[in-house]
């Protein structure tokens, strides 16, 4: 592990796994959609969403994904990765009540270019409610040992340009 508890790309190995489990509660849903836009009746509106195939509200898709992206910041690979891409097949509602349990999973290492892809899978009380997968960049203990400039060793001195100056004759 690093100096923020991440993995970096160096650490990484096909099949590490970590979960993040939260409850997504009525304030999470109504934040969601002030901060989203999302006002969706399926939603907000308890009478509305009776009337549909859900027979009651459900959590914004988009919210409830939101969970993988705090097990990929704070698990795995975890703080300083970069999220690049993520791929997400909705498979059963989420409730305001229900624990979201996302686990990530390193399918695929691609260091040449300092990337992996996580599969992803969001569950509440076991069902799957969302799958796919994530392409993310994490950090490289590499990379930072070659951008750190050691403080005691002798420094290269560059003389400032010489720009010659031409008279207007």
């Amino acid at each position: 592990m690093n100096e923020l508890d991440g993995y970096d790309i160096e650490d990484l190995k096909a099949g590490m796994s970590a979960t993040f489990a939260k409850t997504i509660t009525e304030a999470d849903i109504v934040l969601f959609a002030s901060a989203s836009g999302d006002n969706n009746a399926m939603h907000i509106n308890e009478e509305f969403a009776q009337t549909t195939q859900f027979k009651g509200r459900i959590a914004h898709g988009m919210l409830t994904a939101s969970v993988i992206s705090a097990a990929i910041a704070g698990r795995l690979p975890g703080p300083g990765t970069v999220y690049l891409g993520q791929n997400l097949r909705f498979m059963a509602p989420v409730r305001p009540g229900d624990t979201v349990h996302a686990t990530v999973t390193v399918k695929e290492l691609m260091p040449e270019k300092r990337r992996v892809c996580l599969a992803t899978v969001c569950t509440v009380a076991g069902k799957v409610v969302i799958e796919g997968d994530a392409l993310v960049m994490p950090t490289s203990g590499e990379a930072r040992s070659a951008s750190r400039v050691d403080l005691f060793a002798p420094q290269r001195r560059t003389q400032p340009r010489r720009i010659p100056i031409r008279s207007a004759t």
